[in-house]
């Protein structure tokens, strides 16, 4: 199993405000790299193409509230996995994030796929502290 953890970020806001932001997947898509292409979203589910790479769908498969999101591929997935949102309010009414991605992946995958991956929910993470305050 691999797993890779996005640095742990300080967001200016709740963390009622930041769950409530994470459970919409409409609000996704400001999180999201440039290299995100044709964007498509409901409340529970989006898709989207990564320029050069492939096409994805993904849907909220669980829920805890104000503390864990759990995200999991639709059917255009290249390979299982999970994205993990894990959210903590701190001792000044801010939270603290962390994005992680688990998969299964062969070991050829991994190569190819880990330092992509890796940049990918340190970039969801640094996106979702730059615009925390407007959440």
């Amino acid at each position: 199993m691999v797993k890779l953890e996005s640095h742990i970020v300080e967001v200016k806001n709740s963390n009622q405000k930041v769950f409530t932001f994470l459970s919409n997947m409409n609000n996704f898509e400001k999180l999201m790299p440039e290299q995100v292409i044709n964007w498509n979203s409901t409340e529970t589910n989006c898709s989207f193409t990564i320029k050069g790479m492939t096409d994805l769908s993904l849907s909220i498969s669980e829920k805890i509230p104000y503390s864990k999101i759990v995200i999991i591929p639709g059917d255009k997935a290249p390979f299982m996995f999970n994205l993990i949102c894990l959210i903590n309010e701190n001792s000044t009414n801010n939270s603290t994030v962390q994005i992680v991605f688990q998969a299964e992946l062969s070991t050829m995958m991994e190569m190819l796929a880990k330092n992509p991956l890796q940049n990918f929910v340190n970039a969801l993470a640094s996106k979702l502290k730059e615009i925390g305050e407007q959440l």
